[in-house]
């Protein structure tokens, strides 16, 4: 029986979150065409005949110029000494730049086995793919050189595989129905974050955050606020936030109490003269003027 660890690191945008999501069969992780949109390493669990295998999904690195990106990246970087296979994403589809050299050099940290894993390969033509193979092949630094698609799947199959023969013996590290270690008011609060991204573009910056006041699975309701940094972002957020709360509502809805509960359209009230959407079962208020940091900080408290 094999037991293990597997972290995935990377660039913004190579299809980590894809990654894990196919792995383990559900949506654990939220997905964006917006870079950093995940924040916090994220833990799932698969469990295969030949053992189990906990992935790890972490924020992608770049050159971090807020306090809350330095914390993003530190939790990349710290799970490189800390599990039992490392997997390099790397979009297959984008040609190298700086950032990924900064990247190959924190690899060369590592004491476990390193998987290089190109993904996006759907996107590249065969003749161009082979070439980018050769390329990290000369590095010596991969124990493993894996071309795959995240979105449709394409070798994924092989990936697992080669991560079970390469992870140790050992007992389950989780109990067999054991998916993910993050509550389910962490997941409610990151559906309508996708969708706040989803629906918004350069009016709502990125270090937005959701904080979720209430949470009533039982009844189907969830109190959620959007945390914004400025007060000249309320018009933009103001305007898509029916639609915000209606999908990101019913999709929370069936993940977590499974159903979804669709209601009476979405309308808008006054949260402390600001205007917010009622919905069904969610309602989402903002809050204006913390900085980023205390933002993440309300976010990760819940």
């Amino acid at each position: 029986m094999k037991s293990g660890f597997v972290s995935f690191i990377g660039r913004p945008n190579a299809g980590k979150s894809t990654l894990l999501n196919r792995l383990v069969g559900a949506k654990l992780a939220i997905v964006s065409d917006k870079p950093q949109t995940t924040r916090t390493r994220i833990l799932g669990v698969q469990n295969y005949p030949a053992g189990q295998v906990v992935f790890l999904d972490t924020p992608g690195i770049h050159r971090p110029l807020h306090r809350m990106n330095v914390r993003m990246v530190d939790a990349a970087v710290d799970t490189i000494g800390e599990v039992d296979v490392l997997g390099l994403v790397v979009d297959a589809a984008e040609p190298p730049g700086k950032g990924d050299a900064f990247v190959l050099e924190l690899v060369k940290r590592a004491t476990c086995p390193v998987f290089l894993i190109l993904n996006k390969v759907d996107l590249v033509r065969k003749p161009k793919l082979l070439p980018i193979i050769e390329r990290y092949a000369q590095m010596n630094l991969f124990a493993e050189i894996i071309p795959i698609s995240a979105e449709t799947g394409e070798n994924v199959d092989r990936l697992t595989q080669a991560i079970l023969e390469r992870l140790p013996e050992g007992e389950p590290l989780y109990p067999a129905d054991y998916l993910t270690d993050q509550p389910e008011r962490f997941f409610a609060a990151e559906m309508v974050r996708e969708k706040l991204l989803q629906f918004t573009h350069a009016e709502i910056p990125f270090s937005s955050a959701v904080v979720v006041e209430r949470f009533e699975d039982g009844r189907g309701r969830i109190l959620s606020n959007v945390v914004l940094s400025q007060v000249s972002e309320h018009a933009a957020f103001g305007g898509v936030v029916p639609e915000i709360a209606a999908r990101a509502h019913v999709e929370a809805l069936d993940r977590i109490v499974g159903k979804a509960m669709v209601g009476a359209g979405t309308t808008f009230k006054e949260i402390d003269g600001i205007a917010a959407a009622a919905g069904p079962g969610l309602i989402g208020g903002v809050i204006v003027g913390l900085t980023t940091a205390k933002a993440l900080a309300l976010v990760n408290d819940k």
